[in-house]
């Protein structure tokens, strides 16, 4: 099958890619590599619930994580390890520019 480029798969694929910065779900699921030795990533959130399928795709379209290894005995769960990419996703600061004081009365700069 072909794909011509001006079908609405490709735009949907594009419109994803160009997410700059995670949603808050991405950014708790890659946040858990950090400190993982390899950025392993999780496959249950801090209250034991599994992560959503959804998540973990999404965060390896933009690059932010990649597939590691296969568990044969539950081979739908998708194990993950951290990029280059998706640390940077989750450790970047925002840089706000800094305050300057005014001179108060009377006083030179």
């Amino acid at each position: 099958m072909q794909i011509m480029a001006g079908s609405a798969d490709i735009r949907a694929v594009t419109t994803r890619a160009k997410a700059k910065r995670p949603s808050a779900a991405q950014s708790r699921y890659l946040k858990r590599g950090l400190a993982q030795p390899g950025g392993k990533l999780p496959l249950f959130d801090v209250n034991g619930q599994r992560i959503k399928a959804q998540t973990i795709r999404s965060c390896m379209e933009k690059g932010w994580c990649e597939g590691w290894a296969r568990n044969p005995i539950k081979p739908d769960w998708i194990v993950c390890k951290l990029t280059d990419a998706g640390r940077n996703a989750v450790t970047k600061t925002i840089k706000r520019p800094q305050k300057t004081e005014k001179p108060k009365d009377g006083q030179s700069i």
